[in-house]
């Protein structure tokens, strides 16, 4: 598949390395040539130094003959246009936009972007990725990472083993005889900043973060028995009140269960349009840094605070300060991932990273065949890809003890007849079988081969 990522920035660059290391011919085009250096020199990738929109600089890229063409500059304006040319020009089939003004999001302009206006055939908007990864962090409070699949019928749990965790220094073979009817399986576990797939025999171990693939159902169970209790979310503290602040008080509002949600935010004008789009939540205008501020907003007897700026350091330390006046969870949002080791030694609860959620939306939408969900995990070391299994692929009718998985996989869960089960060595994977596999970076493209989700289906 020819590929041209228009947009060299963290999002674009992990979007040629994951197509790049799939064997896509992938070239990337951005107008500062150090960020074009970048990639050419540690990716497989060619690339073209100039603006994206520009019919030359596309034909330089090789549109007249690429497949699919993913504008994710850091303008609107560029990647709508970029799009334009590339359909008006070019005929690109396939073209994928990263918009973030909220005006170009709103639904009554949808037709905007129909074939015969402003051809987009996908549109991305990190801010409201970005919002809904924080209400599923909110949903699993004592989770530092979560993300539906199965349709939202199964879970992936990103938990941290405690001292008290009751099956520390248990091989996980005998979870499964310990909690016979628990429908969860560790996938992967981060131990002294290794991520891995373990093995039956593997022991869990104070301190280690555990990725767990549950059905949505056994959640709570599954985090009372490694340890964790669910609180009830009822008073809520948003630090930041721009699009993605906005966003989750709006979401917050819409719930049936009654919150009492606080909102503070330092410019004005930002405060002032939050206060007009929402109806029962308080916005309280101010540096949510200042300690009286966060007193008055009730941060010490919030259940939860959720730092939203734009500015990483904001949110840390805002996330720091309020854990210290008494709110028992922050939720941070970290655009630079050096960062995220910060977590633990802060003591903040869970974090997210928008490259990883809009990186993991894109590369939903670029994935072929059946593939239906795909979720990168940390900094892209590992993926969780959920596909339905295809007649002709060579996993169809085979049982998963005989299916030969790279060593850096796992079968995190197998949806039958939009029932989801618990999958054991003996399960047998059937076509039309929805399957959701946990896949370290370096096995993905096995993966993909076992799923037959390569340009064959295009």
């Amino acid at each position: 598949m020819k590929v041209i990522i228009c947009g060299a920035g963290q999002v674009g660059w992990q979007i040629a390395r994951h197509l790049s290391g799939e064997n896509n011919d992938v070239t990337v085009v951005d107008h500062n040539p150090d960020l074009v250096r970048r990639a050419t020199d540690t990716l497989d990738v060619q690339g073209i130094s100039g603006h994206a929109s520009y019919p030359d600089i596309l034909e330089r890229a090789g549109a007249r003959d690429a497949d699919m063409i993913i504008a994710a500059t850091h303008s609107d304006e560029v990647n709508m246009v970029t799009c334009q040319v590339a359909h008006s020009i070019f005929d690109v089939g396939r073209k994928i936009a990263r918009l973030r003004a909220q005006s170009y999001l709103d639904a009554i302009y949808a037709d905007l972007y129909r074939r015969d206006h402003l051809p987009i055939d996908v549109v991305i908007s990190p801010e409201k990725e970005v919002a809904e990864a924080a209400l599923q962090r909110l949903a699993a409070p004592a989770a530092f990472d979560t993300e539906s699949f199965f349709e939202g019928k199964a879970q992936l749990l990103g938990i941290i083993v405690d001292d008290d965790c009751p099956v520390i220094n248990t091989p996980l073979r005998q979870l499964t005889d310990l909690f016979s009817t628990l429908r969860a399986l560790v996938v992967g576990i981060r131990r002294d900043g290794a991520l891995f797939v373990p093995s039956p025999g593997d022991q869990i171990f104070a301190g280690d973060d555990v990725y767990l693939f549950t059905e949505t159902e056994d959640m709570n169970r599954a985090l009372e028995i490694f340890g964790k209790t669910q609180r009830k979310q009822e008073r809520i503290v948003i630090v930041g009140g721009g699009n993605v602040g906005l966003s989750v008080a709006q979401a917050l509002e819409a719930r049936t269960d009654r919150l009492r949600v606080r909102v503070l935010e330092k410019g004005r004008e930002c405060a002032e349009h939050a206060a007009d789009a929402l109806d029962r939540t308080i916005v309280l205008h101010g540096d949510g840094l200042d300690s009286s501020l966060l007193e008055e907003a009730g941060v010490a007897n919030a259940d939860a605070v959720l730092a939203l700026t734009n500015d990483d350091k904001t949110n840390l330390l805002a996330s720091v300060r309020a854990k210290a006046m008494g709110c028992p969870m922050a939720i941070t949002l970290i655009n630079d991932p050096t960062l995220v080791p910060l977590m633990g030694p802060l003591d903040i609860d869970a974090y997210i990273n928008p490259r990883s959620t809009t990186v993991s939306s894109i590369l939903r939408h670029v994935r072929h065949g059946r593939v239906r969900g795909v979720y990168s995990i940390g900094d892209a070391e590992a993926e969780v890809i959920e596909a339905q299994v295809l007649g002709t692929s060579p996993i169809a009718g085979h049982k998963i003890k005989d299916i030969n998985f790279p060593e850096g996989t796992i079968v995190g869960g197998v949806m039958k007849g939009g029932k989801p089960t618990k999958p054991t060595g003996e399960t047998r994977i059937n076509e039309g079988d929805v399957i959701a596999i946990f896949a370290m970076a370096d096995d993905v493209p096995e993966v993909e081969r076992l799923l037959q989700v390569s340009i064959d289906f295009f």
